[in-house]
């Protein structure tokens, strides 16, 4: 069992739409409310939530950021980790997430 503001989840990597070529792994439904929940009063701008992330051997720090469109949370996948990770579009990643501020 995963200590409270830490997660594990499966999800596809995907590419944005728009001309930045950003790739995001969004959180699943049931891990972004939760989170929602956790982290009220102590978001940041925009609504963003810093994370330590770990996917496969490869770990950091960003934020997530909070989708209006799906009430769900983004997680982006920054260049060096999908190289590290031999991740592309379509991949699916398994992903151990933990809130930084609680």
């Amino acid at each position: 069992m995963a200590a409270i503001g830490e997660f594990e989840f499966s999800a596809p990597l995907w590419l944005y739409s728009g001309a930045a070529g950003w790739h995001f792994v969004t959180v699943p439904p049931e891990v972004s409310a939760d989170i929602t929940d956790l982290t009220s009063g102590l978001r940041h701008g925009f609504g963003s939530v810093r994370v330590a992330v770990r996917v496969g051997s490869t770990s950091w720090r960003t934020s997530i950021f909070p989708d209006s469109a799906t009430g769900t949370f983004l997680l982006p996948m920054k260049k060096a980790v999908r190289a590290a990770e031999s991740l592309a579009a379509g991949d699916v990643a398994r992903v151990r997430l933990g809130l930084v501020d609680l």
